[in-house]
Parts: structure tokens; C-alpha cells; sequence
């Protein structure tokens, strides 16, 4: 597939299926002055909102330098693309040491973390039971997998059996696993061009890429960026909570916007990498804060894994600021961890709790 495809399927595959959606200025306020770049990238759309009416000259070298980052991100870790870094190191052969790019090694170095502190409910190299269930490059049809051909895959993956040398900057797999960044590489993009951003002098911006973001100072001198965390509700997309970020990541996973039937049973896209079958369990979507968005796109995914009580336990251990929202019959219970309840404070973690 062309690089236009990267992660075509990514929201089909777990990270933002429940779309963040920018919040502005109430009704009763004017419109503060912004300049907003947009583009296509990873299958999905991109979107930079700056504080303040740029040039048109200063506009288009920001959108150059912009493209710039995420193609770069595009032609390392793209699972869509024949000559993408990540590719490269799929076809290596098993056992084999390959050097791999400062990048694709601190992606890698990030995901074998959250692994293990997850205790494998993140994991990249479950790319082959990614495919099988129809959510991954291969787009078999929607249909429930050979169970021996889904225990042959499920023994063939494991982040145990990805070595990583850092210091060599190398990496080998000891098992004929296929690595998938989609749980991670996005997020990456996001803060890349965050850096970019930094870089260039900017102080007050938020980046938007298919709905993870990364929201740096202010929108104005009054006005904090405020985004809304969808209901996970089919149908007309709505913003059941509100909050404010500033200097901080964003990213949400849930369950219900990509999936299929089979005889009236519903199988999500979020497949544990502990037992190769989607997730079956009340917790409909995860909302993830964290200074970088790879991280944040990472442990939604494995929250949304490990359901309400051991994903809530981990945020605890880890310090992680968390949001779920839960399936209660035909209502919805908010759930937020000890760490995202002091970043938004007493008064508005009291309000989303009521919600």
C-alpha cells in the first residue's frame, strides 16, 4: 500500500477509536485568533493549531517541516509500506542482529517497557494475531480465526522474544513474530511534531493527529486548550466530559467503533496479546494523559486490555493519570485514577464522577 496507508487500519486498531474532539471558545465568546495547519498522514488526518494569525510564508514552512517529521516516522515504522524500516526488520531473518535507526529503537525501547510494566498487556509483536482477526494489513474477511492457526500465531509471539541492544543499537527476534507499532507509533508522530514545534520557537500550540494530542501552553491568554472525551455511544459523536490540558498528551482507546459479528456475538478490535481473542469485558474506552503521547497511546491500549479493576490497579502502581469509562447497563460509570483526579483538581473530578 502506499504511505498515504499507514495505519489506515490504526483507528481500526485500538488506539483512537473514540475520537477526541477539539473544544473552542463557548458560544457567548468570540473566536480568538488561531492559525490552523491540516494535511493527511498515517490514513488519517493531522492538524496544528497555533495561537496567533501567521503569514502565509510562515505557514508554509511550518507545514514543510511538519510533513517532514511524520513522513520520516512514516518511512520507519509503517506496517503499510514494502520499504519501511519496520518492514525491514519483520523480514530479517530470525535470530539475526539488525541495526535499526536512533527512532525505531526508542519506539522499541519505550514498548518493551510498558510491556513488561503491564505485564503483557501492551505488546508489539502480536502483529500476526492482529492480521488474523482481520484488524491488520492482511484484511482477511470478517470471520472468527482457525483456533489452531490463532494458537500457532498466539505461541509464536511474546515481547520476551524481541532483544533489544540499545547501547548497539541493535535488535534481533527470536521467534517468526511480525512487530506492529500501531499501538504506539502514532502517538510518536504526535510528538515529533511537537518537538518540531518546540523547536522553532513556538511556546502555545496543540497537535492533532487522528485524534491523539499534545496541547502545549495556552490556546489564549484567558483560554487553556480544552478538548471532550467522546461517549463511547454508536452513532452521533458526543463530548461527555470536558477537560483542560496544558503542556500534556492526550490519547483514548476504545471498543466500539471497530469490530464484527458472527452469529450475533460482537468481537472487539482490542486483542490481548495473553490469550490472541478480543477483549470481553464492561470497559468501553480509556483516556490516557502523559507528557508524551507515545506512552499515553501505549498504556490505553493496555488498559483497555486489562478492563476496569487491573487497569485502575496499574495506574495506581504506575503513577498514570486515567480516565475509563464503563458499560452499566444502559448507562455509563467514569472511573479516574488518584494521579488524574489531583491534575484536574477536587471540583472537576468531582463533576466527571457525576457524570
Amino acid at each position: 500500500m502506499s504511505s498515504s496507508s499507514f495505519y489506515r487500519a490504526y483507528c481500526s486498531l485500538a488506539l483512537l477509536l473514540l475520537l477526541l474532539v477539539l473544544v473552542g471558545c463557548s458560544p457567548s465568546q468570540p473566536e480568538k485568533t488561531v492559525t490552523r495547519l491540516e494535511g493527511h498522514i498515517f490514513g488519517t488526518f493531522w492538524q496544528v493549531t497555533l495561537s496567533g494569525n501567521l503569514t502565509d510564508d510562515v505557514q508554509a514552512t511550518l507545514r514543510k517541516g511538519i510533513l517532514e517529521r511524520l513522513q520520516a516516522v512514516d518511512k520507519s515504522m509503517s506496517t503499510y509500506r514494502d520499504d519501511s524500516e519496520l518492514i525491514g526488520f519483520n523480514r530479517h531473518p530470525v535470530g539475526e542482529w539488525k541495526p535499526l535507526s536512533p527512532e525505531l529503537m526508542q519506539v522499541l525501547v519505550l514498548s518493551q517497557s510498558i510491556s513488561e510494566k503491564s505485564q503483557g498487556a501492551f505488546d508489539v509483536t502480536v502483529g500476526n494475531l492482529v492480521n488474523l482477526w482481520s484488524f491488520g494489513p492482511e484484511r482477511r474477511p470478517d470471520a472468527i480465526p482457525d483456533p489452531d492457526l490463532l494458537d500457532e500465531r498466539l505461541h509464536e509471539s511474546g515481547y520476551a522474544w524481541l532483544i533489544l541492544n540499545e547501547e548497539l543499537g541493535q535488535a534481533r527476534r527470536l521467534k517468526n513474530f511480525f512487530v506492529d507499532l500501531s499501538g504506539v507509533a502514532k502517538g510518536y508522530g504526535v510528538d515529533e511534531v511537537g518537538r518540531y514545534l518546540s523547536e522553532m520557537g513556538y511556546e502555545h500550540y496543540l497537535v492533532n493527529i487522528g485524534g491523539d494530542l499534545f496541547a502545549k501552553g495556552a490556546r489564549s491568554a484567558e483560554e487553556a486548550w480544552r478538548v471532550g472525551i467522546e461517549l463511547p455511544h454508536e452513532g452521533v459523536q458526543q463530548a461527555h466530559h470536558i477537560i483542560e490540558i496544558r503542556d500534556m498528551s492526550v490519547a483514548t482507546s476504545g471498543d466500539y467503533r471497530n469490530y464484527f459479528e458472527v452469529d450475533g456475538q460482537r468481537f472487539s478490535h482490542t486483542i490481548s496479546p495473553v490469550t490472541g481473542w478480543p477483549v470481553n469485558h464492561s470497559l468501553a474506552s480509556v483516556t490516557v494523559l502523559s507528557p508524551d503521547n507515545a506512552s499515553a497511546d501505549a498504556w490505553a491500549t493496555a488498559m483497555m486490555v486489562m478492563g476496569v479493576e487491573a487497569g485502575l490497579a496499574v495506574a495506581e502502581r504506575e503513577n498514570l493519570k486515567v480516565l475509563m469509562l464503563e458499560r452499566s447497563g444502559d448507562t455509563w460509570l467514569t472511573h479516574i485514577s488518584s494521579e488524574f483526579k489531583a491534575y484536574v483538581g477536587e471540583t472537576a473530578a468531582q463533576a466527571l464522577l457525576r457524570k
